[in-house]
């Protein structure tokens, strides 16, 4: 048996996360062991079908990555986009990084990552706001 490479975490089995942003951070660390030529389409399909399977067996997970879903309504934004792209954000995605030179899941994890801040940033303010 091989022992994980020093400094760099074990891989984790899908039954060991317990959420969709636990998925996405081991999609960032391995991207080619969980997602085909590195594809945001295939991506994006691998969470369409964890959401499903999310609603089958009715978890009470918040999912941000529908096409219409808050991750989708913050892109269109963030890219300047006068409206939602009947597209997807996986495609939008890829074709910035084509636009900038850069690798689409490099991207994608960049634009997740600011999505993220912003959305702690609002949250923490919907707290303090509250009586």
């Amino acid at each position: 048996m091989t022992e994980p490479m020093a400094g760099r975490p074990r891989l984790r089995r899908p039954r060991e996360l317990s959420n969709v942003n636990e998925f996405l951070n081991e999609v960032r660390l391995r991207p080619g062991i969980w997602v085909r030529r590195s594809s945001l389409q295939h991506l994006y399909s691998m969470l369409i079908g964890y959401a499903i399977a999310s609603d089958i067996h009715d978890t009470e997970e918040d999912f941000d990555f529908g096409n219409d879903g808050p991750f989708s309504q913050w892109l269109w934004k963030r890219l300047g986009m006068a409206y939602p792209s009947a597209l997807g954000w996986a495609v939008e995605i890829e074709r910035a990084a084509e636009a900038a030179g850069t690798q689409p899941m490099e991207t994608f994890f960049s634009l997740l990552d600011e999505f993220r801040a912003e959305q702690g940033e609002s949250r923490n303010m919907d707290e303090e706001c509250s009586p």
